[in-house]
């Protein structure tokens, strides 16, 4: 149950190994990706104790909300435009400091100040969508999050 994750270590990189396991415990054999990704939503969320986590997956040439942990979000993101939508465009992970710093940076909460977002692939190698994380402190993620971050998105039989 939610309730039985359990967090040790002290650094961040600890967090993460001890949360990997129980999120594949979680997952595994649950065929159904919506209800995964909304398991690992609530897993990072109250696990590492972000801002908000959620997905957003491509439909036509949008993406659109998906599972989310956190404040009411954006429903559409354009290709191209703000950080989700970047990354999904330019197919790369995106980490970022300061939001308000990012040129075309959307607002879905003024109180979101740093992000990393990572493109969500599925089995053919295609983007289907994106991973956003966002913090409530400045420079929250760096390469420890987009490593442990990937081995999430990993996990998702997509």
């Amino acid at each position: 149950m939610a309730e039985d994750i359990l967090i040790h270590g002290v650094t961040k990189e600890e967090k993460y190994q001890s949360l990997i396991p129980q999120i594949t415990a979680l997952i595994e054999g649950e065929a159904d990706n919506i209800a995964n990704m909304a398991n690992i939503c609530a897993a990072l969320k109250f696990g590492l104790d972000f801002f908000w986590v959620g997905f957003y997956l491509v439909k036509g040439e949008q993406l659109v909300l998906g599972p989310f942990q956190g404040p009411v979000a954006c429903t559409r993101i354009n290709l191209g435009k703000g950080v989700c939508g970047t990354s999904w465009k330019n197919n790369q992970i995106i980490i970022v400091d300061d939001v308000d710093q990012f040129p075309g940076h959307i607002a879905c909460s003024s109180l979101s100040k740093s992000e990393i977002v990572l493109p969500l692939y599925n089995i053919k190698k295609e983007i289907i969508g994106v991973l956003d994380v966002d913090s409530e402190k400045y420079a929250t993620f760096d390469t420890v999050d987009e490593k442990y971050l990937m081995q999430i998105l990993q996990l998702l039989k997509l």
